[in-house]
């Protein structure tokens, strides 16, 4: 992205306010805090969340009983809370949460999000084709008039929304961004090779990936209302049936972050979540 230097004066006492809102990593000095709250106070309408949460209940090794991914404690907190929570840092409160089975427990705890200061409605997958792809265009009637966040409720993430969402909208003809993480293995995961800011060539779990690239799929994207046209009532993957062709139509963004990142998807990526996100 393209940035220019200003320069500004501000009251003593401002500049106190803004220097407690940096912390290193999600604020990382004063003109970064500037530039947040700036973005958050001219941002064109508020962004919604639409969540996934409606996988397959599981029965992890610090699990009593089987129960959504998105309901595992780590620090003290289901995982989900951790996504809500940081969701409403960046000033998104609107958030849809897709559930299948085990629904009326997340839909028990969460509730409509007043706790959170949040605004939690849901959408229930029963009678949906499984997979990605039918359960996102359930949510069509939710997400037609503009820009909005989509997150994979296993997926546990130290990422700025507020960064991502700019960076989707400095870009010219975008469909979708995803944000990409890091990986020593990319097997597990879908494989985006990146050219400039554009994926030109997004993989679904290679077993012999046809790049040596490591940056996959962070589970979390920013998309426009545009999406709903690519996905026909047949498909059942995002990301083996349109993923791919937003990639080769050069439509597909590619945004890389460093924070931790967890897919919440077996027992030890589980109990590594658990033991690095003590100190958070």
């Amino acid at each position: 992205m393209t940035r220019q230097r200003i320069t500004i004066t501000l009251k003593s006492e401002l500049l106190k306010q803004l220097d407690q809102a940096i912390d290193g990593h999600t604020i990382r000095n004063r003109s970064h805090a500037v530039e947040n709250i700036l973005s958050q106070a001219l941002a064109q309408k508020p962004v919604k969340a639409l969540v996934l949460a409606g996988g397959k209940g599981v029965n992890f090794s610090y699990t009593p009983t089987e129960m959504p991914k998105g309901l595992l404690t780590i620090n003290a907190k289901p995982l989900l809370e951790h996504t809500l929570e940081k969701l409403k840092t960046y000033g998104i409160v609107d958030v849809v949460i897709s559930v299948g089975a085990g629904g009326q427990k997340v839909r028990d705890y969460f509730r409509n999000g007043s706790r959170w200061g949040l605004k939690i409605s849901y959408l229930d997958q029963s009678g949906v084709r499984r997979g990605t792809a039918q359960t996102v265009r359930q949510a069509q009637g939710e997400f037609s008039n503009g820009t909005f966040l989509l997150i994979y409720g296993d997926v546990l993430a130290d990422i700025d929304f507020s960064d991502l969402l700019e960076f989707h909208r400095s870009q010219q003809n975008l469909v979708c961004t995803m944000a990409l993480t890091s990986v020593e293995r990319v097997s597990m995961w879908g494989v985006a090779r990146l050219v400039g800011s554009k994926i030109v060539e997004f993989e679904e779990k290679p077993k012999n990936p046809r790049t040596h690239s490591h940056l996959v799929n962070a589970g979390i994207y920013v998309a426009e209302p545009s999406l709903f046209k690519y996905i026909s009532s047949d498909m059942t993957k995002l990301e083996s049936e349109v993923l791919p062709r937003l990639a080769e139509e050069n439509k597909l963004g590619g945004y890389t972050f460093d924070g931790l990142w967890y897919d919440v998807s077996t027992p030890q990526i589980y109990e590594n979540a658990v033991q690095d996100w003590k100190s958070r």
